[in-house]
């Protein structure tokens, strides 16, 4: 079985962040981590309506399970993290930024890095911002007109990335449509990729009924790298 332990975080600013690191099981034969020398970093949906890292922890269990260290994290003002929450994310940057230098240089020196929901616009503003990360997933990105009056300013960046991008959406989220995100992926740098789950809305796609699926769809996509 897979392990977990605790780790503390320093952000900016004195903020310190409270993470979890999923480790794959010890077993001489699961030579997957051997061989795929990948940490996966996993930014949680959004800190003001709730977003906590315990939403990704089925994820991250699933992922050590398949061999890859998996870190999950609560942003600033979260669960134990000291500060308070932004209400655009763009403070929270800062964080991913920490949490993935903090997991290159304890971990392995290269890194995945995974949002979910208002976790994906923040990962994707760090994406070029640490060396070490070599990929990016997103999980139901809110590309929608709506939630871009919060998080339109981040698109910029992980769409003018050349680094590997997976978006993966439910065809019935409620803050993009398939088209939206289409039309977004038309300004895309380098490898943009999309998965479409069909049926599925955004909070549907967060519950714990999707983490097995999730953590395949990282998996498959690490492969790929």
């Amino acid at each position: 079985m897979s392990t977990r332990e605790s780790a503390t975080v320093e952000s900016v600013n004195g903020i310190t962040l409270d993470a979890r690191i999923y480790k794959p099981p010890t077993d001489d034969n699961n030579s997957t981590s051997n061989q795929q020398q990948i940490v996966v970093v996993l930014v949680h949906p959004y800190s003001v309506l709730g977003g906590c890292q315990g939403l990704m922890k089925g994820i991250a269990r699933n992922l050590a399970e398949h061999g890859f260290p998996a870190v999950t994290f609560d942003m600033r003002g979260v669960g134990k993290s000291t500060g308070r929450p932004s209400l655009t994310g763009f403070a929270e940057v800062a964080d991913v930024v920490a949490v993935c230098k903090w997991s290159a240089e304890n971990l392995c020196n290269r890194v995945l890095l995974v949002g979910s929901s208002a976790g994906a616009p923040i990962a994707g503003s760090a994406v070029d911002q640490v060396d070490e990360i070599v990929g990016y997933v997103s999980l139901g990105y809110p590309f929608g007109w709506t939630a871009s009056i919060l998080f339109g300013r981040h698109h910029k960046a992980i769409l003018q990335s050349p680094k590997p991008k997976l978006f993966v959406m439910g065809t019935k989220d409620g803050f993009t449509s398939v088209k939206q995100l289409a039309n977004k992926l038309k300004s895309a740098t380098g490898r943009a990729e999309t998965h479409l789950i069909e049926g599925a809305s955004h909070f549907q796609m967060e519950g714990p009924a999707y983490d097995t699926e999730m953590a395949n769809l990282i998996v498959t996509f690490i492969s790929s790298l």
